[in-house]
């Protein structure tokens, strides 16, 4: 199952998205199938999910004005969270003894073809596809042998970095946090739908070319293990989110450096979850 949060004619609403025979890929509003739940968060939150077998119509995607799926009240990013990241980063060799995690606000996201913004502030502006795992069950203290029924779903992250601003200091937030300046979507999938991470391969392309790709089996620290240790620390809502890391050939990294500027397209891509597309604009 897809589901999206979206704008179309001036109101703010979610669904879910059906192939249709006539249409292609549309929207079928909660409220045309009698769901009570204001917002993807609180559907989750609610356990039951509607039966979309049979229907057609809706309204075409590409009509509506996609938002990040799911109205988080966490957002946690795990750093440094690919082997290859961690070697074009200069950090030390081997598994560190816990994940890197950091903080993004909701106002710092956009949804699947809403521009990504390089803030005029912004001198080193970067990419970083990863995944997204949104949580389905209040999960407090859980350990990663459980934590996979704590998942709801999945989605496409672009952590969008301001890097001269990440390293002012040893506090990652400032450059994390620009408004409007990462991305998640297009769509919230279902984890029945995803199955096993571990054969899927993250892609992240720029304007065409591929500048990432990785399995997600890569990962230092799993998606159970990140939930793990998240949850050791915060107790964790449905429809909170964690971000579970970038793989290596960043911009920042690179030799040269290529870092995004205005008329970048940025594409996040993964197997079975979906693909996140956004222009990049100045601020």
């Amino acid at each position: 199952m897809k589901i999206v949060s979206y704008q179309h004619q001036g109101t703010s609403s979610y669904g879910f998205v059906i192939e249709d025979a006539a249409t292609g890929l549309s929207v079928i509003d909660h409220t045309a199938l009698g769901l009570a739940a204001p917002d993807v968060a609180a559907l989750i939150a609610g356990g039951e999910l509607p039966d979309l077998s049979g229907l057609s119509g809706g309204v075409p995607l590409d009509e509506v004005t996609l938002l990040p799926p799911v109205e988080a009240a966490k957002i946690l990013c795990a750093g440094v969270n690919f082997t290859d990241h961690r070697e074009e980063a200069g950090r030390s060799a081997g598994r560190p003894a816990h994940p890197t995690i950091f903080a993004r606000y909701a106002d710092s996201l956009v949804g699947h073809g809403t521009p990504m913004l390089r803030d005029p502030a912004i001198e080193r502006f970067d990419y970083e596809g990863e995944l997204a795992v949104v949580m389905g069950r209040p999960t407090y203290k859980v350990a990663a042998s459980e934590a996979a029924d704590h998942v709801f779903g999945y989605s496409c992250f672009d952590d969008g970095s301001a890097r001269d601003w990440q390293f002012h200091s040893g506090q990652w937030i400032p450059g994390k946090n620009f408004y409007h300046s990462g991305a998640m979507g297009p769509w919230l999938v279902t984890a029945d739908e995803v199955g096993d991470l571990a054969d899927l391969v993250l892609t992240t392309r720029v304007s065409g070319e591929v500048r990432q790709q990785a399995k997600l089996a890569d990962m230092t620290f799993s998606v159970a293990e990140l939930i793990e240790y998240v949850s050791a620390f915060t107790p964790l809502a449905p429809g909170d989110v964690i971000a579970a890391g970038t793989p290596g050939g960043v911009g920042e990294f690179s030799d040269p450096q290529r870092l995004l500027v205005p008329g970048d397209v940025v594409e996040v891509e993964i197997d079975r979850v979906g693909l996140l597309r956004n222009d990049v604009v100045a601020g």
